[in-house]
């Protein structure tokens, strides 16, 4: 019959598999949220360097229809930026959660596997005692029998 120790290393590579399947998925999700990031960053410059061109355009002779589609345009901007900034937002939430799945996965395996390491030392120190006793009462039989010589 297999050890106990044995039994639970069933266990314990099943928490490892789904620890290494919550780091994936983790990582995903911090993948995912820098690369909106990468876009929000990327609006807001572009939002900037354009509403410098717009400044420069409007201190010379630019005609007001050209002001106002600037202006607009800087609108559309400011609500890409805002829904970009959500997205940003949930990505960033859904990376968290990941990452607390993956804490959680990674307790449940140290937490397995510290359990078999201590099933392993009870069942070492279970097998000490056993071949203590087996060697003691080997030594009682042979006195026993060097009495009997004896007597």
């Amino acid at each position: 019959m297999k050890r106990r120790s044995q039994r639970l290393q069933v266990v314990l590579d099943m928490e490892d598999r789904q620890e290494q399947a919550a780091r994936e998925r983790f990582q995903a999700a911090q993948q995912a949220l820098a690369e909106q990031q990468q876009r929000l960053d990327e609006l807001e410059r572009y939002h900037e360097e354009y509403q410098h061109q717009i400044r420069a355009e409007a201190s010379g002779t630019t005609s007001a229809a050209r002001l106002q589609a600037g202006q607009q345009f800087i609108s559309q901007l400011v609500a890409a930026i805002a829904q970009q900034q959500q997205q940003v937002d949930r990505y960033r939430a859904t990376a968290e959660e990941a990452r607390e799945q993956w804490q959680a996965a990674r307790q449940r395996r140290e937490g397995m596997a510290r359990y078999i390491e201590t099933c392993r030392r009870r069942e070492a120190r279970e097998d000490e005692r056993r071949e203590q006793k087996a060697l003691d009462e080997a030594a009682n039989q042979r006195f026993a029998r060097a009495m009997q010589r004896q007597g």
